[in-house]
């Protein structure tokens, strides 16, 4: 399709109304095609996308028509919620021509405002490019308006040509459509199958490329679960500064960051042998991730570079971040990050230097990267060094139009004590398709395998990973709309391959239907030999040496989402370890209007082993306003029985308008005090932010 150029003179008023003239001279992008259900098969309802221009911002306007508009799906409205429940619009734009990296939006005819930086295998939904959008809904169907600043973006004003892709869902008849890539193994993520976005290249600016972000925090904190009783008081004030420093390369500096407006971690109960990963969740280390994302295949088991790690000494304790400095982008067929951060000194703890160097030179689908760490503790501690390299070698004509890939990695850090190996290496091979599904894995990870600034699961392990899955479509079955049988392994052993873990993951049954309900049987046989003492609760502990089998057998069933009420139950119960375990698992989602959505969950699991018995319970709730695309209200409460803490966050923000925001954020914990059969307040604080966009 063609981007038409609009007159200096000519203005367009984002009100989700497509009445200036400009739009009439674009051709539409139309004739999208089913994804789902009938692949390949007209779409039911028609779209039509199309796109304009002038030297500062791109427009995009779409009328989605529809037979039935009173029965248009549309409850979310805040900023990056997922749209499961709603109608929706998506389109991907690929400005490089990379058919890896790109951007991600979304909307819905509430006018919700999604988006993401996309790379191999990620989706970054925490990126908040500044843009803009409105809807209007009429007996035809739902037309909207998109403004992106070409600041927002990175390309190159040169390019005559970008990578593109629509994708629409009418959520009442379980149906998705494709402008272009709409065949099962292809999809709007895949930035090999978009379409092409032709006439970009008329004089178009992205201005100076600075972006001046300055912030103000006012705090209240009080601690009397530590002794700290009394109500301190607090103001600070810190800023970013963003430069685009080519139209591919962007660089970031930070000072006084704070992050008072993250959301809260989601409470969990542990019941393995391992630690918990928790997903980073502050701005300054999420934007542009996926520059430094190491070629995992998507797991967490071993991350040599994890950024939840920066702003934490080596005992878990948060230090400050005084500053820090970022450079992300594309340098011709090459990825590059740059990181380094600084935390100060806090509480008798000397701060400390966080460095990371990524790259990767891409070809069509495939790259081949690099990646080099360095923690430098305060003092005279010795650094600590992280260095890896990668590569993913992808096609997507394999037999014609099938996916095949093989990719891998080797990692080493350095060895503080100088004990022996200590690296890690994997080697996998996928075959991502339709109907058919499999892969294999090996991984092998040296016993002082130290990533200072990673994440590990566990060390000293070999790990073998066979997967198989068959995936049939039932034709013109009135209920079943796909079925689902296969089977994943999970087989680790020590590195003389004596067996440690040895789980299987069945799935016997997995049926969808077309009403968009889910259900699924499957059964979990697993070996366990303890290498080390495993204290499962307090007070219980399995020995080392320990060898269990047992079988466990898991039901999980989930209603649609676009119902007012949906409900996702689970069931598990069988052998563990020495005993038995039931685990009881239930989310309802209540949509009771636009705007107004309450989440609830809650877990249960009984245990009795040989060595004693015990019950875990964790509940969660969170009630949301969403008033419109621009104010929301989140509360969330959480309580796990481990623990035995209360959490409540209430977070309102205020998009004043598109970067410029005010947040507000409550947060209060309490302890189940069973000495004093009470509940006593942990900790509590309060805290407003103001962040001011000024671009130039």
């Amino acid at each position: 399709m063609a981007a038409v150029r609009a007159a200096d003179a000519e203005r367009i008023l984002v009100d989700g109304v497509l009445n200036e003239a400009v739009w009439q001279r674009a051709v539409p992008a139309t004739d999208f095609l089913q994804f789902d259900p009938l692949t390949g098969e007209p779409a039911t309802e028609r779209t039509e996308v199309r796109i304009v221009y002038t030297r500062s911002t791109w427009y995009m306007g779409v009328h989605c028509f529809d037979s039935e508009p009173d029965r248009l799906l549309r409850f979310q409205r805040r900023r990056d919620e997922f749209l499961q429940s709603d109608d929706r619009f998506m389109w991907v734009i690929d400005p490089f021509l990379s058919a890896q990296n790109g951007y991600f939006f979304e909307t819905n005819p509430s006018g919700l405002m999604g988006d993401a930086l996309l790379g191999p295998g990620i989706s970054n939904r925490q990126w908040d490019g500044i843009w803009n959008l409105a809807v209007h809904r009429d007996d035809t169907g739902w037309s909207l308006e998109i403004a992106i600043p070409f600041t927002t973006l990175n390309f190159d004003p040169k390019a005559d040509a970008w990578g593109i892709n629509f994708q629409r869902t009418v959520r009442r008849k379980n149906e998705e459509s494709l402008w272009y890539g709409w065949a099962r193994n292809q999809g709007l993520h895949r930035l090999s199958n978009t379409g092409l976005l032709t006439g970009m290249n008329q004089e178009v600016s992205q201005g100076r490329g600075l972006d001046i972000r300055p912030f103000g925090l006012v705090s209240a904190d009080a601690s009397p679960g530590t002794g700290a009783p009394s109500t301190t008081t607090s103001g600070k004030a810190g800023v970013d500064v963003f430069y685009s420093v080519t139209p591919g390369l962007r660089a970031n500096f930070t000072l006084n960051t704070d992050f008072a407006q993250t959301e809260v971690d989601q409470r969990q109960v542990n019941l393995t042998q391992f630690p918990l990963f928790f997903p980073e969740k502050r701005a300054f280390f999420l934007e542009g991730a996926g520059f430094f994302d190491f070629g995992t295949g998507g797991s967490t088991d071993v991350l040599p570079f994890f950024s939840r790690r920066i702003g934490l000494n080596d005992s878990g304790v948060p230090q400050p971040i005084a500053y820090g400095a970022k450079l992300i982008g594309q340098v011709g067929a090459g990825d590059v990050g740059v990181l380094h951060v600084r935390t100060a000194d806090s509480d008798g703890v000397a701060g400390e230097s966080f460095s990371v160097f990524r790259a990767k030179q891409r070809r069509r689908q495939s790259y081949l990267g690099g990646l080099y760490a360095v923690r430098l503790p305060g003092g005279d501690a010795r650094a600590r060094e992280t260095a890896g390299a990668d590569f993913q070698l992808v096609t997507s004509e394999f037999r014609g139009r099938e996916n095949l890939s093989l990719a891998g990695y080797a990692i080493h850090t350095t060895n503080p004590k100088d004990a022996g190996p200590s690296g890690a290496y994997e080697l996998r091979v996928d075959y991502p398709n339709d109907r058919w599904e499999a892969g294999m894995a090996y991984r092998r990870v040296d016993e002082h395998f130290t990533p200072s600034m990673g994440f590990t699961l566990r060390t000293g392990y070999q790990r073998y990973s066979p997967r198989l899955r068959f995936n049939p479509r039932p034709l013109n079955h009135p209920f079943v709309r796909l079925l689902g049988f296969g089977g994943t392994g999970d087989l680790q052993t020590d590195m003389n391959n004596q067996p440690l873990t040895r789980l299987w993951t069945l799935t016997l049954l997995s049926l969808d239907t077309h009403g968009q309900d889910r259900y699924n049987f499957i059964v979990l046989p697993e070996y366990e030999r303890l290498n080390a003492p495993f204290k499962i609760y307090p007070g219980i502990t399995l020995p080392i040496g320990g060898e269990y089998a047992f079988t466990r057998y898991r039901v999980a069933i989930g209603t649609a989402s676009r119902r007012l009420f949906a409900v996702s139950p689970k069931v598990e119960w069988g052998n563990f370890y020495s005993g038995s375990r039931q685990q009881y698992i239930v989310d309802l989602t209540a949509r009771l209007r636009p705007g107004v959505i309450i989440y609830s969950s809650a877990e249960y699991n009984r245990v009795r082993l040989k060595e004693g018995a015990f019950e875990t319970r964790v509940f969660r709730l969170s009630p949301e306003l969403q008033f419109n695309q621009w104010v929301s209200l989140v509360n969330t409460v959480q309580y796990d029985s481990v623990s035995a803490v209360l959490g409540w966050q209430s977070r309102f923000r205020w998009i004043l308008t598109p970067g410029n925001d005010l947040y507000v954020v409550y947060t209060h914990n309490w302890l189940n005090d069973v000495g004093l059969d009470r509940w006593t307040t942990m900790n509590r604080r309060a805290a407003s932010k103001v962040v001011y966009t000024a671009r130039f």
